[in-house]
């Protein structure tokens, strides 16, 4: 336990892991007996370990959406361990297992894991009052700032526990069900899903074994079965409160009904499982029970003028709830029989509860500052019967529909009423308050039904009060000697909350002139009978009113500008010709809002839509191309900002661009659609196509486990409740696909557009190439050239002969670039196309292959690749034979070349042309056959052993000779998913076709590219086989490909084909300068101080190592390094190799024949006095403070320590290595000496 605690303990998180996972594996292979302190060491030490997030990372090579490692082994060491725990013993560890998640600050991802571990432990009676409780606490406290999905799914996962682990003896359904209200129904616990109908399971099972609370309790319930329970709880919720208040009196915080309205659901959900086929009448029957109580108060509204306003705030609370609750979630949910017998229930009560709501709004009823609140609930209860009476269909006599009118004029009068020079009161102002939110809610209300505007008849008095209105009027408080105010100034709280009373005010204003706006200025034709008369004023001065609504945003809270945007879109476009710089101000006081609010989650989001459908509105787009002024420079400029916040805030960019196709799409439908906007801010769709950033490992981790959720579909029920928002940055990409496949190659406009694009692709790619910036496999550049080749790929078809005619010396040029595997493979395949689909490109294909060897290096495997292709490419040739005569010469000639890999596409090419000229007999050939096939014959002969014969098979199994088809696998799946997939892009950056489909804010297109491939391609696995661009030699590759995520033009170790090179390059180097030639390479990848490296650099210099392995190159411009090393690292060949890549580095070489050797003390270390070195050695050093990591402890072959005689407990790691270094050196020269050693 002491060493594990030490591991646990440790700075070094892999040295934690690795002792984590060992720990977690002791169940696995044998079964330990039961100590106490055992189960205190799992409390402690090792909980605290499994609290840092870094632990659940996924391993090398493992599938995005697989899980965490870690996790699954918590896992099932928890279900064995708690499985092999006495009875008595088990509730309480469960219990302190609970107790630790609340004692101190969790991250959401260790949450996550301990939850579905807990989720999975076998069935058991462990848990009481006090674990529910625990689990509260977990709920309310720990996860309160968990990220939204995480959070929701550990939510799942605890419940699910809690149905397993619960003693149901012990708890009372009231204890259930303060739990249950506990969990966020948006998150979790949505009905109609999998957890929901599990819930109702357990509690069918289990609902008469409860254990009953004592008769002399508060409530006094009687919870014989759920049903009694559940009618006794909404007969005391409706019941009027013992603490009974006065008008004054404060809106309950709706916890109460929202677990009131979750058991009734729940309950009814039951009681239909038992009664399955006794069809509907019995679930009728049941929920007129339970809400029998509630309809008798609720209908008693408008004739009791007495019923006090805490039970009337109370049963509103619970019809509003009710009605969120019964809802199904899920994208696709249909309303069930429970849902429409409920709002059917609850619309009896309609008349009632409208003419109450209606009377509360206008008579003066509501006169303090706590009525604020209960006027939102009354909007909200009258929003909801509207929507609900438009489902069931409209009537002109419907009680909702009756008060509209009367609402919407009493509002006006109490509007235009004013003070006679008076002091206002506080009910005079808190009256008018209450009247602007309910105009305003009125106005929405019949903005977006129809049906609301023939019911309200005449409009024409409503928008003429709304135009007049002075906007940004702020109320005067209440005098405090007023005797009627007086009670607001007793509550501190209420008197400094004036201010956010205004800001409600002024936000009501501009919902109202929102309205306005949209009927005067309507986005669709509206009839001539609707329009409004532009005499109104707040329409016939859009200047004025844009500069009130600058003035808005400087004072109202960032939860409330959404309204004022909404106006300023509507404003902006008749002034952006006359009044440009008040435009162009508007759009930066807009832009200023958004950025101060962007770390508040809950109003970003909303305003940053508002925001984007404001500034890059398709008329404000198109008028601001058109002048070319400062508007729309400006508009650029918040663009590209807007890309670059994305960078740090995922999702920005995604709603940018959702917004802008789905308006270009739009107006690209219109038989005069020009896509004029488009073409004017092309830069959008450019960026669009080569976005996606590089994420930290903590960012990577976040989406790791979101997409393992993700994953799991159904069965979490957070998948169903909570929809996705799609804001990865991979949808940003689809986006921008989906809206250029939709684009009609036939017209002239569209053609253009894609056309101008393309040229600016190749652009990109070229300034890519020229970037100063590390180029390695999986790096920035490398992604963005990958995407820039998939939409070239993407767009092929609409290009004609004569815009290919102005692009492909680019293409070809590009095929000659020093590029990663996956853009070779891209390349290969336009051209293989453009080829295909237009042969009189062949001749500037044959160019290419003209060029020196020198100049062309491996690239030229590049067109040797397409030659491969030529059956394809050949197709619509009707003379075929002088193309193929052609090819044998190519094919022939680059056969001949002293570089190895040159060699083997040589061959390849030529033994694919040579099978077509025999399928095709040709005669012109038969001279030809007896040396081709000689040279083929010896080519296999030759290749028969070693290396070589490896190599030339894997070539020849390579997906892009042996299953690749160029026309059979054009589709996006191979484009974006299968070819990423098979060269050795990173996982993040595999494009599914099911997250096309997923993006539904843009239509699906047909056609090939949407079909699946129809070859084998998707089946195959990632071959050792890559294509490279290196420098030319004439070794042999040796061992297999490094896939890692590595330079591999830094980093010659990971190449296939040049580690013979680069020993034959040392060798070479060392005979020139007279040095002799060592067989030693010193690994110091593991330490990090620059003093240490650079006397090792001079060290090994001075002694002849071969090689010096090293974490990072740039450490020799260390001043330290230099200091140190005298420059030593001039005359010894440096290495990069990360600690990560150690493992495969150190199987490399030992496969290569190398003895690894590590310096570290360990019980079966061997005595360096006594210790013979081989001649090929690798010696590995450890850290200066941990030394060498137990995960690589393994593959060493031996351990060295050299003899001490002090106190002290180890060397510095340089004397260390120095020392063995000089031992090697020494055994080596007295053996060409021929003296023993």
């Amino acid at each position: 336990m002491c060493v594990y605690k030490r591991m646990f303990e440790s700075e070094n998180k892999i040295l934690t892991k690795e002792g984590v996972l060992h720990f977690l594996e002791l169940y696995e292979s044998e079964c330990l007996p039961f100590s106490p302190d055992f189960s205190e060491f799992i409390i402690g030490p090792l909980m605290d370990a499994l609290s840092e997030s870094s632990l659940y990372g996924r391993s090398p090579g493992q599938l995005v959406g697989s899980g965490s490692p870690l996790g699954l082994k918590l896992q099932k060491f928890l279900v064995t361990y708690v499985s092999l725990l006495p009875e008595e013993i088990k509730s309480g560890f469960l219990l302190r297992f609970l107790q630790k998640m609340t004692s101190r600050h969790w991250c959401a991802v260790p949450v996550l894991f301990l939850s579905r571990a807990l989720a999975s432990v076998p069935r058991c009676k462990a848990l009481g009052v006090e674990g529910l409780l625990a689990l509260r606490d977990v709920l309310r406290c720990t996860m309160v700032t968990h990220q939204v999905l995480l959070r929701g799914a550990a939510q799942c996962y605890l419940l699910q526990a809690a149905l397993r682990l619960v003693d149901v003896e012990q708890v009372s359904l009231g204890d259930v069900s303060a739990l249950l209200v506990s969990l966020r129904q948006e998150e979790s616990l949505g009905r109609g899903t999998m957890l929901w109908a599990e819930l109702c399971d357990w509690l069918r099972g289990n609902e008469r074994y409860f254990r009953q609370p004592s008769a002399s309790g508060s409530q006094g319930l009687q919870e014989a079965s759920l049903t009694t329970y559940v009618k006794n709880l909404i007969q005391e919720y409706v019941r009027s409160p013992a603490w009974e208040a006065g008008e004054g009196s404060l809106v309950p915080d709706g916890l109460e009904a929202r677990l009131t309205a979750t058991m009734v659901l729940l309950a009814v959900d039951v009681e239909a499982k038992k009664a399955q086929n006794s069809g509907k009448q019995r679930t009728q029957n049941v929920l007129g029970l339970f809400l029998d109580p509630l309809l008798g108060a609720l209908v008693k509204f408008s004739t009791n003028a007495y019923v006090p306003v805490p039970k009337t705030d109370r049963c509103l609370q619970l019809l509003l709830t009710l009605l969120h609750t019964c809802m199904l979630r899920g994208s696709g949910a249909q309303e069930d029989e429970v849902s429409i017998l409920l709002q059917s229930l609850l619309m009896s009560a309609s008349e009632s509860v409208s003419e109450f709501i209606l009377r509360r709004l206008t008579m003066d009823e509501l006169r303090t500052v706590s009525d604020l609140d209960r006027c939102h609930l009354y909007l909200m209860v009258l929003t909801e019967l509207i929507h609900l009476q438009l489902k069931l269909g409209w009537k002109a006599g419907a009680p909702i529909c009756r008060v509209i009118s009367p609402l919407k004029n009493a509002c006006i009068r109490h509007l235009q009423e004013t003070d006679s020079g008076q002091e206002p009161t506080l009910a005079r102002q808190i009256q008018r308050v209450t009247s602007m939110a309910t105009l305003a809610r009125v106005c929405e209300a019949i903005d977006l039904q129809p049906a609301l505007q023939q019911e309200s008849l005449n409009t024409g008095p409503l928008e003429r009060f709304l135009s007049t209105l002075p906007f940004n009027q702020t109320l005067q408080k209440p005098c405090a000697e007023d005797p009627e105010s007086s009670s607001f100034f007793e509550e501190s709280s209420s008197c400094q909350g004036w201010g956010k009373i205004v800001a409600q005010y002024v936000h009501d204003q501009w919902v109202c002139l929102s309205f306005l706006l949209r009927r005067c200025h309507p986005l669709e034709p509206a009839a001539e009978e609707d329009k409004l008369e532009p005499s109104l004023p707040s329409v016939r001065t859009p200047a004025q009113t844009l500069c009130a609504a600058l003035d808005a945003l400087s004072i109202l809270p960032s939860d409330q500008v959404s309204p004022v945007f909404c106006c300023m879109k509507a404003l902006v476009p008749q002034l952006l010709t006359s009044s440009e710089s008040l435009c162009v101000e508007s759009f930066d006081v807009a832009w200023r809002v958004l950025t101060s609010l962007s770390n508040t989650q809950l109003t970003f989001w909303p305003n940053l839509r508002a925001f984007v459908q404001f500034v890059f509105d398709d008329t404000i787009l198109a008028t601001a191309a058109k002048t070319k002024g400062q508007a729309y420079f400006r508009i650029k400029e918040i663009m590209y900002k807007i890309i670059e916040m994305s960078a740090v805030k995922t999702g920005v960019f995604n709603t940018l661009m959702s917004h802008c196709c789905r308006s270009w799409l739009a107006s690209a439908r219109d038989p005069q659609g020009s896509l004029s906007s488009a073409r004017h801010y092309s830069e959008l769709i450019l960026e669009a196509c080569m976005f996606g950033t590089v994420f930290r490992r903590d960012q990577r981790l976040i989406q790791d486990v979101q997409a393992f959720i993700e994953s799991l579909g159904h069965d979490c029920a957070t998948n169903v409740v909570m929809e996705s928002t799609k804001k990865e940055d991979c949808y940003v990409r689809v986006c921008a696909i989906k809206f250029l496949c939709l684009l009609d190659g036939s017209n002239t406009a569209h053609k253009s557009f894609m056309e101008d694009l393309a040229i600016k692709l190749l652009d990109k790619d070229k300034q890519v190439n020229q970037s100063r910036a590390r180029y390695y496999q999986n790096s920035l550049q490398h992604r963005v050239k990958n995407r820039i080749w998939q939409v070239l790929l993407t767009l092929f078809p609409r290009f004609d002969q004569n815009f290919l005619n102005e692009i492909i010396d680019k293409i070809f040029q590009a095929g000659f670039a020093n590029n990663q595997a996956s853009i070779k493979y891209f390349i290969e395949w336009i051209i293989i196309l453009i080829l295909y689909k237009f042969p009189q490109f062949l001749p500037k294909f044959w160019d290419c292959f003209s060029y020196g060897e020198e100049k062309l290096k491996t690239s030229i495997c590049t067109f040797l690749s397409v030659l491969s292709h030529l059956d394809i490419i050949i197709q619509n040739i009707p003379e075929k034979r002088q193309v193929l005569k052609q090819a044998l010469l190519v094919a022939l000639q680059w056969g001949l070349s002293h570089n190895f890999s040159i060699r083997l596409y040589a061959l390849v090419a030529l033994k694919k042309v040579w099978a077509v000229c025999k399928a095709l007999y040709m005669e012109e050939c038969d001279a030809w056959t007896a040396l081709i096939e000689c040279s083929l014959s010896q080519a296999e002969s030759v290749h028969g052993t070693g290396n070589a014969k490896k190599n030339w098979q894997r070539i020849q199994d390579h997906f892009f000779f042996a299953t690749f088809h160029p026309l059979e696998d054009y589709c996006l799946e191979t484009i974006f998913y299968t070819l990423p997939r098979l060269s050795g892009v990173i996982e993040e950056e595999w494009i599914t076709l099911g997250r096309f489909s997923s993006f539904t804010d843009i239509p699906s297109g047909s056609g090939p590219l949407w079909c699946f491939s129809r070859t084998l391609l998707c089946e195959l696995n990632p071959g050792d086989w890559s294509q490279q661009d290196a420098g030319t030699g004439s070794g042999e590759a040796d061992g297999p490909s490094e896939q890692a995520d590595v330079q591999k033009k830094i980093i010659p170790w990971g190449h296939d084909l040049l580690d013979a090179d680069l020993e034959l390059a040392l060798q070479d180097r060392a005979a020139k300068l007279g040095k002799s030639i060592s067989r030693l390479i010193v690994v110091a990848s593991l330490i990090d101080k620059p003093t240490n490296l650079g006397g090792l650099c001079r060290t090994c210099e001075v002694f002849g190592a071969s090689v010096l392995v090293v974490s990072n190159l740039h450490c020799v411009h260390d001043k330290q390094f230099q200091h140190l090393s005298v420059s030593a690292e001039q005359w010894l060949p440096l290495v990069e190799v990360k600690p990560h890549q150690l493992p495969g580095y150190l199987q490399q070489k030992r496969a290569a024949g190398y003895t690894v050797i590590g310096v570290e003390q360990t019980a079966h270390s061997s005595d360096l006095v006594q210790f013979c070195f081989p001649e090929k050695s690798l010696l590995l050093l450890g850290n200066e403070r941990e030394g060498i990591p137990a995960n690589l402890l393994r593959q060493l072959d031996v351990c060295v320590e050299i003899p001490q005689q002090g106190v002290i407990r180890s060397l510095n790691v340089h004397v260390s290595g120095a020392l063995l270094i000089w031992e090697y050196t020494r055994q080596q020269l007295l053996r060409r000496a021929g003296a023993p050693s």
